[in-house]
């Protein structure tokens, strides 16, 4: 039965598939005709709405003559993979790019964040996080902005996970910022340091004084899949989240994350700053 409504995840498949048979000099008719099946079912495939089997997936990649073996084997597994992870609770209560970008995480391999506007949502504190949504327009009901907090947090227990590696670069003003009150801006900035004491979470401040940097407008989240190819990077919008995959983009998305970064303090000066910026407060 077709999906009502696919999600990233399977979207990205769909396209990936779609590119193979592209690179193949193939139409949608020509390879569903090899496959032994229908245009509108290789149009769904490649659209996320259908999904398929390993065995028909590893028939197309063979038939489109992919000799990228990783990238055939990630594809597979995202083919087969029927983690209902604890985000569905939240299915049809909450935007679906919620749900996507948690989904996203979960199966991270590595994540980069820019931020140079608020605190990273992997890091915020609850009272900050609330102060966030709280300030939407048009407002939030009560039940629905703790929903949104709640979820939030839910998202946070990544961090536990040693196995994803977390580097988010931070602009002196996100820290500066106060979103709510002097009391949430120090238990901010101190869940800040807690946090980059974890093994797999790396912190980086760039101070104002820092000359050369541009990159107000820079901010990002860079999420690594199985293989670079899969890499996919969710940029902000005013008008919601977007999805970056196209290859040309992550690799300018790279470039932007090492340059960002060069201009950081390294870990030890950033926890330090952080930590001067809070005797300040």
């Amino acid at each position: 039965m077709p999906r009502k409504q696919p999600t990233v995840r399977q979207e990205r498949l769909g396209r990936e598939l779609r590119k193979l048979r592209e690179a193949a000099g193939l139409t949608a008719r020509e390879a569903a005709r090899v496959l032994g099946t229908i245009s509108v079912t290789m149009s769904q495939i490649e659209s996320g709405v259908a999904g398929v089997s390993e065995v028909r997936l590893r028939r197309i990649a063979a038939q489109y003559a992919c000799g990228n073996a990783e990238l055939v084997d990630a594809l597979a597994e995202m083919a087969t993979d029927r983690t209902r992870g604890w985000w569905e609770e939240y299915r049809d209560v909450l935007p679906s790019e919620f749900l996507d970008l948690a989904e996203l995480e979960h199966h991270a391999r590595f994540i980069q964040v820019i931020a140079t506007a608020h605190v990273p949502g992997l890091l915020q504190t609850e009272e900050y996080a609330r102060a966030v949504f709280g300030y939407w327009i048009p407002p939030l009901p009560d039940s629905e902005l703790e929903l949104w907090v709640a979820y939030r947090m839910r998202r946070q227990q990544l961090l536990a996970r040693e196995d994803v590696p977390y580097e988010a670069v931070l602009h002196e003003s996100v820290l500066r910022t106060r979103v709510a009150d002097r009391a949430t801006a120090l238990a901010q900035l101190g869940e800040l340091l807690r946090q980059s004491e974890r093994p797999n979470v790396a912190l980086r401040v760039i101070p104002f004084e820092v000359d050369g940097f541009a990159g107000a407008s820079s901010s990002l989240v860079y999420v690594g899949g199985r293989v670079a190819a899969l890499d996919t990077v969710q940029r902000d919008t005013p008008y919601g989240s977007a999805f970056v995959d196209a290859s040309a983009q992550l690799g300018a998305m790279r470039t932007l994350f090492r340059k960002v970064e060069s201009a950081s303090l390294d870990t030890k000066q950033s926890r330090d700053f952080i930590h001067r910026l809070s005797k300040e407060l």
